[in-house]
Parts: structure tokens; sequence; C-alpha cells
């Protein structure tokens, strides 16, 4: 299993004990919930597909659209080095682009970047990041503003989002590309390639690359966006800018646990399986950790913030920068984050 080790000043002997112990069971040392999910993610995606005719678009399109987010929950699991020790396997479980809007190896090297805590939600260093920096804010004053109150309600998060990252993501693919970024353009041929593959082969089965662009790939992605809604907040503390979502079953099972989002930062070597044993058994300490960075599962999100925008616009750590030496520090080694980070 891949070293689930996280921040040296958090993980206590006790915990370190109990992880030790559970990685002494066969079932989890072989990593064989996560196979299981495997199965289930690509057992149900093909079903569907296999039984489109007898399901009808209107039945067929929202289960294709669930195990499309549950495919996008597991090429997240395949990023952090599991099920197994292998990059390039794990690569491979992941290559298929059944989301469409970005290559495997795209959403591998920005969220690496991602998991820099020290520099989490900061604009220029953080790829997931939903604040702006000053100089993004007033470059256009009005339409920017007005888009981003939209995008940080929880319907705008789930409709424009997914169109405002596809456009960000492309542009920035091909302003690399014309920079002569040639691994970016190999990335790009090959996702494009099999896409087109894709695309074709769900042709011969009923459905059509718009359709499936339109009604079920986008809709995908807009349902990953629940997810990352609120995930993080600009505070001091490293460790009270990720969220705990004590969300219900479904929702647990289709993002993998990673509503324990603050228990996914300090150990990201950690299964989505355990995830949840390790905030049970340290639930007040990391409720504590988190300096109350704490919801009820998403449907207080859905009651909170339909419309309602969150507070998230200008960085506000962004001043607090200006003019001090810019230094990177790494939260995570190499074994802590099992992939290979000169990829």
């Amino acid at each position: 299993m891949p070293s689930a080790k996280p921040h040296s000043h958090y993980l206590h002997d006790e915990q370190r004990a109990w992880i030790q112990q559970l990685n002494r069971q066969w079932v989890w040392r072989l990593e064989l919930p996560t196979w299981g999910i495997m199965l289930l993610v690509y057992g149900s995606w093909f079903g569907v597909v296999h039984y489109w005719q007898q399901l009808g678009p209107w039945l067929g399109a929202p289960l294709l659209t669930l195990a499309t987010t549950w495919y996008l929950s597991l090429q997240h699991e395949l990023i952090h080095g599991h099920p197994t020790r292998w990059p390039r396997l794990n690569q491979l479980f992941g290559l298929l682009p059944l989301a469409v809007w970005y290559p495997y190896g795209l959403y591998r090297d920005s969220h690496i970047q991602h998991h820099r805590d020290d520099h989490l939600t900061q604009p220029a260093e953080d790829p997931e990041s939903y604040y702006f920096s000053r100089a993004q804010w007033q470059r256009f004053p009005v339409l920017l503003p007005l888009l981003a109150k939209v995008r940080n309600t929880l319907i705008g998060r789930v409709t424009l989002g997914p169109a405002w990252d596809i456009a960000a993501t492309l542009a920035n693919a091909l302003k690399a590309i014309l920079a002569g970024e040639l691994r970016t353009l190999a990335m790009w041929l090959v996702h494009g390639i099999l896409l087109v593959a894709l695309l074709a082969w769900l042709q011969t089965q009923g459905i059509s690359a718009a359709f499936y662009l339109l009604a079920v790939s986008y809709p995908a992605l807009g349902l990953t966006k629940i997810r990352s809604f609120y995930e993080h907040r600009a505070v001091d503390a490293p460790q009270a800018r990720s969220i705990i979502n004590e969300a219900s079953w479904p929702w647990r099972l289709l993002f993998l646990n990673l509503n324990y989002h603050l228990v996914h930062h300090d150990l990201p070597g950690l299964p989505w399986y355990g995830l949840r044993k390790v905030y049970l058994a340290e639930q007040q300490a990391y409720r504590h950790r988190s300096q109350g960075f704490v919801v009820q599962g998403y449907g207080n999100w859905f009651v909170d913030h339909a419309v309602t925008p969150i507070a998230v616009e200008v960085h506000p750590f962004e001043q607090e920068s200006v003019g001090k030496q810019h230094v990177i520090r790494w939260t995570h080694t190499a074994q802590d984050f099992p992939i290979d980070l000169a990829k």
C-alpha cells in the first residue's frame, strides 16, 4: 500500500500504530475495495451503454452521468497511487476519456500542484483555486465580478462552472502548444485520438457525440462541482483551509469519501476507504483542527447557497505577499504522494 504519512507535526504515535495495523489486513493491503470500485465504475458505465436501447435517453442519460462522475472520482484515486504501486499502470486504468474534457495527465499534474498545502487557495499557485488575483479582478472590473458572483452560487457553479473550466483548460493548452511544449501536444493528441474513437463507438450504440457531450459529460463535470463548491477557504492555518463535509453515504460513495477533505490533505496517500475510518477515530480532533470548517452534508449548501454566493473573490492574502520573497515549501514528499513528481 502507498504511504499514508501526512504532515509530520500531526501524525501522532497512536495514529501511526493503528494505521500500521490496518495495513497488515490483507483486504486493506491488496486494496480490494479500490479494485471493486474500479470494476463497478467500468461495469456501470459500459453496462448503461450496452443497454442504452432498452433504457432510453431519459433513464440512460442520468445513469451514465452518475457513472461518469464516479469515474472522475476513480481517476482521483489513481492519481494518488491506488490501487497499484505503479503510476504507469494506474494511468492506464484512468486513460479512457469518459469525462471528455481534459487528459488524465493534465489532471494528474495540476492535482499534484494543488497538494502544496502552504499555497492552498492562492490563485497563482493552486490550479484548483476559485479565488482571483487582484490583477485579474481589475482587468475585467464589470464582467468578472458579475460572473464570479454567479459562479459562487451552487446553481451557478454546477451550470456555469464546467464551461468556465473547459474554456480555461483549452486556452492554457493552446498557449502551451503554441509555445512549443511537445509533451503537452503529445498528451492532447493521445487524448484526442482516444476521444474520437470513444465517440465513434458510442455512435454505434445509439448515443450521438453531441448528446454525450451535452447531456452526459458536461452534467457529470457539473455534478463534481457540488463536491468542490466550497472545499477550500483562504485562512492563515493551512490545515483549516480544507473542509470536513459530514455527507450521507450516497454522496460519500459517489465522491469516494473526498467529503472528508481535510483528512485527505493530511493523508494524501491514504486510500478512499480509509478516510472515513481515520476521521471517525479522530472526529473531535479533526473538527478542532479544521477551526470550525465543517458542514453537515451537501444539503446545507443547497439550502444556504443555491442562489446566494459564497465570498470567494480576490484572495485575501495577496496584499500580504507584496514585496516579500516568494518561497515554495512542499508539504508532502514523494513518498507521501506515491506518484512520479518528475512527470
